[in-house]
């Protein structure tokens, strides 16, 4: 493959936001990065999450979470960390998990040049019909096997959503 840029294969960028990114977003993150990486796509899709607060910058996902995904087999590897203006030109796509961090997110685009990038991201969901998925931090651990079910039938269909940006055969 060329060196000249232009000859390289477009990439898609996209971003997962919850509040302290320790519960919602890495787990949306673990569950895409899979599916991605079973449709031999890591060199095209690039994945990451952030928060909207800055708590928990730094730290591994919430321990109930990790142990609901690792149940299902996904790794949630990530280190929290805060969404940044710069986010808006680096990511294609911003998910955010709730109407809140939907609102908290315009915190870091103030002037909204760049809110079409930002949807919600049970738009993505046909098998349920949540509208947000729900924090489940202050919850049981059910609460975190459901937001997993939500994230497995959203990143589905983003995942045939970008092969259809990328005009990619769709999975």
């Amino acid at each position: 493959m060329s060196d000249n840029p232009a000859s390289q294969p477009r990439r898609f960028h996209l971003l997962f936001v919850c509040l302290g990114n320790i519960c919602r977003s890495p787990a949306a993150e673990g569950v895409m990065r899979q599916l991605v990486e079973q449709a031999g796509l890591t060199d095209r899709i690039r994945i990451d999450s952030a928060g909207t607060a800055n708590w928990h910058t730094g730290k591994p996902a919430d321990q109930r979470m990790r142990e609901a995904a690792a149940e299902r087999g996904y790794d949630l590897a990530s280190l929290a960390r805060q969404v940044a203006p710069s986010d808006f030109q680096t990511f294609d796509l911003i998910l955010t998990m709730d109407n809140q961090n939907m609102h908290d997110l315009g915190q870091f685009d103030p002037a909204r040049q760049h809110e079409a990038k930002a949807r919600l991201f049970c738009e993505f969901c046909t098998q349920h019909k949540e509208t947000q998925v729900p924090d489940p931090y202050y919850g049981g651990y059910a609460g975190f096997h459901h937001v997993i079910d939500l994230l497995e039938d959203g990143c589905r269909n983003l995942l045939r959503h970008i092969q259809r940006e990328l005009d990619l055969p769709t999975t």
